[in-house]
């Protein structure tokens, strides 16, 4: 079962949750990649649920879709974006995924009568997940969600145990250190506390890497080392930064890569980080500057500012900024409260309207894309974004004054955006995880059209996820009005991308798809260089 040529890196929290262990385990990954290993990343939730596709964004963030139509944690996509590659829905393991193939087991009588158990059915069938991940690689990351001490995250900490024994393996531990204002300390207890807790279950952390608002000195990383058992120079200080893209080069700075190499006996092959540099060097060099502004419906959890419900779209408009060498800062809108700020998109140079759900703040969203159509401000609408692009074009140029979604108003007399006919069934009887069109799927671009010549081909692959689709009843009036269908499914039936012609508008763009998936650092989705050169010429 276990693949013995395989090298296993496990990332583990301490203290707290929300630290960037998924950040970690892909930097390491992509230096790992850059002296020349092969390296593949699996992501451990301990959440019961059997993936995040039916979990809210604003309590859970980002929900990221692979190829093969999963519906993943967020660090499955920083995994492909350092890493640039494709993983599936396999790379993300949960409790729930577990728990049901042991329970299917069990009533298919594969155990032989004998009870189903934890130990060690449930460790073992985690073990599988990550071996059958893990084949073919030199290195498999293994990050395991939550915190340690958390019950639910137990049994994946003692399957990373059996495997430790079983194979080549190093432990590492992302913690945070707090730091107290009033006496001006960063304080290690609570660390020393998390460390305990995973000697607990037979493992000592290799390295640890340290969370904090301020540098650490001296004192603490000798602290931690006396008190938790590590080396001083396997103590990476990693406080926070503004740009994540920077956490390579800072651990690359820190030899981590070399300290793990040398703990697994091993040899770089080749030095290939100058892109990586090359893609900051244009970040932080640029000359130029633009404003973009993203009105989303997730943007805020409560009084506070949402930073991971869109992390895609936001990585995405960094790489195309890197390609196109200009700054972009990027300003985000309630969706609910932007009605009262439309006059304040007059200093944008575009606009965005990401993905969303239900219709809540959807009339305000509507008077948005009116709005920057009206004033011609470059527009890019991903999913929800085009579909409320095609109410917006419906009601106000086609003359429909009732334009709606099915999804919005379903009593509307029409319903130019409906659902799609293999979504009623599961709509009816409430099945509603995993059951939306997921994952890749092919669109032929129409030739000569906006998104073909960014494209520079006319058949694409790109990752959905969505229910509801264009109404085809209505697109010979919309067509006949001046929207553009520039993107169809291949036999013809569904509506991909829509836009208007660069006479009418300098850019204005909607796709069914996300774009945003598919972007990487040292690849920029030709959709957003497309949207970042056509706000520098409005700036």
């Amino acid at each position: 079962m276990s693949p013995s040529k395989t090298h296993f890196l496990f990332t583990v929290g301490g203290v707290l949750s929300g630290l960037g262990k998924g950040i970690t385990t892909a930097s390491i990954g992509l230096l790992l990649k850059s002296k020349g290993f092969s390296v593949t990343a699996v992501k451990i939730d301990p959440y019961i649920s059997l993936d995040a596709g039916t979990m809210r964004p604003a309590e859970h963030g980002e929900t990221f879709i692979t190829d093969d139509g999963g519906e993943l944690d967020q660090d499955l996509g920083n995994y492909e974006r350092f890493l640039d590659v494709n993983l599936t829905k396999d790379h993300n393991i949960t409790t729930g995924k577990v728990f049901q193939t042991v329970i299917d087991n069990e009533r298919h009588f594969v155990y032989n009568g004998r009870d189903a158990e934890m130990f060690p059915d449930i460790i073992n069938e985690i073990k599988k997940r990550i071996y059958d991940k893990a084949k073919g690689f030199d290195f498999c990351l293994v990050e395991i969600g939550g915190t340690t001490g958390d019950l639910e995250n137990l049994p994946f900490l003692h399957a990373a145990r059996e495997i430790g024994r079983e194979n080549k393996a190093l432990y590492l531990m992302v913690t945070f250190l707090p730091f107290l204002h009033n006496v001006g300390e960063l304080k290690t207890k609570p660390t020393q506390h998390a460390v305990v807790a995973l000697r607990q279950v037979g493992i000592n952390p290799d390295f640890i890497i340290t969370r904090n608002e301020v540098p650490i000195g001296k004192n603490q990383i000798d602290t931690i080392s006396a008190r938790c058992f590590v080396d001083p120079i396997d103590i990476i200080d990693n406080p926070d930064t503004k740009n994540v893209a920077d956490i390579p080069l800072r651990f690359a700075k820190e030899k981590l890569t070399e300290r793990i190499l040398e703990k697994f006996n091993l040899s770089p092959r080749t030095s290939r980080l100058a892109p990586w540099k090359k893609y900051l060097e244009n970040l932080q060099n640029a000359k130029g500057m633009i404003k973009i502004a993203l009105v989303g419906k997730y943007v805020k959890h409560g009084d506070h500012d949402h930073k991971d419900v869109y992390v895609s779209v936001l990585e995405a408009i960094k790489h195309a900024a890197s390609a196109t060498k200009v700054k972009v800062q990027v300003d985000c809108y309630d969706s609910t409260d932007i009605v009262s700020h439309l006059s304040d998109l007059k200093k944008y140079q575009g606009v965005i309207v990401p993905q969303g759900w239900g219709s809540r703040g959807t009339e305000e969203l509507i008077k948005t894309i009116q709005y920057v159509r009206e004033k011609k401000i470059p527009y890019l609408g991903l999913c929800f974004g085009m579909q409320l692009a095609t109410i917006e074009f419906a009601r106000n140029v086609a003359g429909l004054k009732d334009a709606s979604s099915e999804e919005i108003n379903p009593k509307s007399k029409n319903l130019v955006i409906h659902l799609m006919e293999s979504q009623k069934t599961a709509l009816s009887q409430k099945r509603f995880g995993g059951t939306i069109r997921l994952g890749a799927y092919p669109c032929r671009l129409k030739p000569k059209s906006l998104i073909q010549k960014l494209y520079q081909t006319e058949t694409i692959s790109e990752r959905h996820r969505h229910r509801y689709e264009f109404n085809n009843q209505f697109k010979d009036i919309l067509v006949s009005k001046g929207l553009i269908i520039s993107g169809v499914s291949p036999d013809n039936t569904l509506v991909e991308s829509i836009e208007l012609s660069a006479k009418k508008h300098p850019f204005f763009v909607g796709t069914q798809f996300h774009p945003e998936f598919k972007s990487r650092p040292l690849e920029p989705h030709p959709i957003f260089v497309g949207f970042i050169k056509a706000c520098l010429k409005q700036a």
